[in-house]
């Protein structure tokens, strides 16, 4: 049948359902989950950052530890492996992980001397990142406790927050060499404490913890069963002969976790590999481990093409050396930077023993800023500098921030004199 309009007839006039106008104008709202849960390294400065850029500003980004943007590429015989595999790579791969990637992750863990390490102890993720928030939401019950360090990667804190625990920071010392205070840790310790998360070589600190450290930090898992997560992803970037000791191979006899990966060691941060091993007594942790399980299989398994990169990148020529040795671009970076922000009047930095950060001072008497994350945002708009405030990483006070030593020493030499001319006007 067709329709036809008569002369001087009007359409019909077509009416909205009642409920399209209720949808309109509804809110949606964010998770309640999500109420204290931040990861200000991408936050809201970075956003007027990105704003700036498109105005078509240059900024100078010190906030991420990306090392691709700064120049630093991937071995070419791990892009090479990829790029073969590729073909093979198009399944998914065993929940847990390729075993050729996961039996080389045996093996390094071995040569760190972590004992009683199987391949089926072994979890390949999409960076460490995915593997930390797995190992929250397979332990946390709401209201339990996990002790981290302040201050922290903030995605620590975020992870334990999103998984209903409630994060507890203990303090780590400026005045020495920014180690745990294993004191302030014992005073934080309740019954609903589960774990303690140690970071080491640190992010933001740069500091790297000595054996009689990590005793001390076992000893306070021992006494109060608790759980270690250690995370070492910054294991090989080491400075002035420092020495880098897994907390697992210390403490063999308490449950730990270690994290650890390709991103920053072996400059392929978007290729999203890491993984998270299982030490200790494992037996008494069945159904933790049933629980990881679980979420390891829901996510399918981690990127498989990346996966391919571990193999050759643990066994083979550790080109990291050469950038961290006398006459390494990440030692003379890290040099310039320290110097340069030790010579800005009321600014101190304790000097990063690894890494690739720095966390310096301001001296509140000289600078007494009430508000950081203002400050790094004046400071981006005067001086196009990109950095971190120390509050996002869970310091509590508003007097440190923290800046990536990536960049080439001639920038960074720019960079500083930026923030050291904005220091000398800038008040609160």
């Amino acid at each position: 049948m067709r329709l036809c309009r008569c002369a001087g007839a009007r359409p019909p006039r077509l009416t909205l359902a009642p409920w399209i106008d209720k949808v309109s104008t509804m809110q949606v709202s964010k998770s309640n989950k999500l109420a204290n849960v931040c990861y200000d390294i991408r936050g809201p400065v970075l956003r007027h950052a990105k704003r700036l850029e498109e105005e078509g500003h240059r900024i100078l980004k010190l906030n991420i530890g990306n090392p691709a943007p700064f120049g630093f590429e991937a071995p070419e015989e791990i892009l090479q492996d990829v790029i073969l595999n590729l073909p093979t790579a198009q399944g998914y791969s065993d929940s847990k992980g390729l075993f050729s990637a996961r039996k080389a992750v045996m093996h390094y863990t071995q040569t760190k001397g972590i004992p009683g390490v199987t391949i089926e102890d072994i979890y390949l993720g999409n960076g460490v990142s995915e593997l930390i928030v797995m190992s929250m939401q397979g332990l946390l019950n709401n209201g339990d406790e996990v002790l981290i360090p302040a201050p922290d990667y903030p995605l620590w804190t975020a992870a334990v927050s999103l998984s209903g625990g409630k994060p507890v920071h203990y303090l780590c010392d400026e005045e020495s060499d920014w180690y745990p205070d294993i004191e302030d840790i014992r005073s934080k310790v309740t019954p609903n404490t589960r774990a303690i998360v140690v970071i080491n070589p640190n992010n933001p600190t740069g500091a790297v913890y000595s054996h009689d450290m990590l005793e001390q930090l076992a000893q306070v898992a021992r006494e109060h069963n608790l759980i270690i997560f250690a995370d070492e992803i910054y294991d090989k970037i080491l400075y002035d002969g420092a020495e880098h000791e897994s907390l697992a191979a210390v403490a063999p006899d308490v449950l730990c976790l270690t994290f650890n990966g390709l991103s920053k060691s072996y400059r392929v941060a978007g290729f999203r590999s890491g993984w998270m091993i299982i030490s200790g007594p494992k037996h008494l942790a069945q159904s933790y481990i049933e629980g990881i399980d679980i979420l390891a299989s829901m996510r399918l398994c981690a990127n498989v093409p990346s996966q391919h990169a571990i193999q050759t990148a643990l066994g083979g020529y550790q080109s990291i050396n050469d950038l961290i040795l006398p006459g390494g671009r990440l030692l003379e970076q890290r040099d310039v930077a320290w110097e340069l922000l030790n010579e800005i009047p009321g600014v101190s930095c304790t000097k990063p023993k690894g890494a690739l950060y720095l966390f310096p001072k301001l001296d509140p008497k000289v600078y007494p800023i009430h508000n950081d994350e203002k400050m790094v945002l004046d400071l981006l708009l005067k001086e196009k500098i990109l950095v971190v405030q120390g509050t996002a990483f869970n310091w509590p006070w508003p007097d440190h921030f923290r800046i990536v030593s990536l960049p080439r020493k001639d920038d960074l030499e720019v960079a500083i004199g930026r923030i050291a001319n904005f220091l000398k006007t800038y008040r609160q």
